[in-house]
């Protein structure tokens, strides 16, 4: 990462691209293949993608969004993005991890701009200090503005969580808007718990948020690099944009390209080429990855219990009830999940939160469709 502290101040477009194709299967049973996570409101108020665009919405105009789905979930992001052009929703025909879908945008802002600075980010995460956040965001643009600079914020670690990935910070970098940016010494994958123990315990690992910074052409001449056979495909896809030959290119070829995320694909590799910087992001993130971080996020206390609706407890706490429309009542209960809809009921403990994706598993192996 270059040392300078003064920005490159080239004249780019500045675009946001939002990574919204995944299903939340771990917020079953209210998501589902054609309402996910990030298109319900599960925090209270907007949908996680409204929310996500209103965060932004001080540094971005809507015409320079662009979000990443699927063919299924393609006009429910359309019916709660209508500022957005409705050209800027790209639809992938079959999920094909992350670094194919940031490529998929970045082919297409380079058809529109032949250049841009890309924020890249997951459409469904939390954030607490939404100003903080938005100054973090403008010093890591100015950052990513130099050619061949990668970016991404790093969250404190809280917890030694295993089921995030890991940044190793190195040597401070370039402070730019009054904001000290690291280099990026490695990026590790969700590590055992011993080991992630002793990564918090270091001070010199972070979270990856998965909030990323670049120019489309770096971010393009990684892919050359990292992932040729991919670059390749997608260049001749990029040909047939704007054509009546894309639809059919794009169900042609997208199939084809390598299935790996955009962590082992680019920053890994860029990581050891010493041009990747971490910015510290203290804004209260979270990817509430489950209902029992909802929880964590709602309660009030510890064992507070926390419910959508009216209820009555007795000698119950900690528990999560969503329920809208109903009374609940519970007694001498702790620690539970429970969520209804109108065709299903889920009860679990909080700590087994994470194990709600083993149902949609089993849901799909029953072929019970109307429960997906």
């Amino acid at each position: 990462m270059k040392k300078s502290a003064a920005p490159n101040r080239e004249s780019l477009p500045v675009c946001a691209v939002l990574l919204a194709g995944g299903r939340g299967t771990r917020f079953w049973p209210r998501s589902r293949t054609r309402t996910p996570k990030q298109l319900l409101n599960i925090t209270g108020g907007e949908t996680m993608l409204r929310e996500t665009v209103s965060r932004l919405e001080p540094i971005f105009a809507l015409r320079d969004f662009w979000v990443v789905t699927n063919t299924e979930q393609a006009v429910a992001v359309r019916k709660q993005l209508s500022g957005v052009p409705p050209a800027h929703i790209l639809a992938e025909p079959v999920g094909r991890n992350t670094t194919a879908a940031i490529a998929l945008a970045a082919i297409h802002l380079l058809h529109d701009h032949k250049d841009a600075l890309m924020t890249v980010l997951p459409s469904d995460s939390y954030i607490a200090d939404a100003a903080r956040y938005r100054q973090l965001v403008r010093a890591a643009l100015d950052l990513a503005r130099a050619p061949g600079n990668l970016v991404v914020f790093g969250v404190l670690p809280t917890r030694p969580e295993t089921g995030y990935g890991y940044i190793e910070a190195g040597k401070a970098g370039a402070r730019t808007r009054g904001i000290r940016a690291l280099a990026v010494r490695r990026f590790t994958e969700k590590p055992a718990l011993p080991l992630a123990r002793r990564y918090v315990a270091s001070g010199k690992y972070f979270w990856n948020a998965g909030i990323f910074f670049w120019r489309v052409s770096t971010f393009l001449e990684c892919l050359r690099r990292f992932l040729p056979v991919t670059h390749s495909a997608l260049m001749r896809l990029a040909e047939t944009i704007g054509t009546r030959e894309y639809a059919a290119a794009l169900r042609r070829i997208y199939p084809t390209l390598e299935n790996i995320s955009v962590d082992y694909a680019i920053m890994e590799p860029a990581a050891r080429a010493a041009n990747v910087a971490v910015i510290p992001a203290r804004v209260g993130w979270s990817d509430i990855g489950s209902w029992s971080a909802v929880y964590d996020l709602l309660a009030s206390q510890p064992s507070a219990n926390v419910s959508a609706g009216p209820s009555f407890t007795l000698g119950a706490s900690g528990n999560f009830f969503w329920a809208p429309g109903k009374f609940v009542a519970a007694v001498g209960v702790q620690d539970l999940i429970l969520v209804e809809t109108e065709d299903a009921i889920l009860v679990c403990p909080r700590e087994r939160a994470q194990d709600v994706g083993q149902i949609v598993k089993w849901l799909e192996q029953q072929k019970l469709a109307r429960l997906l």
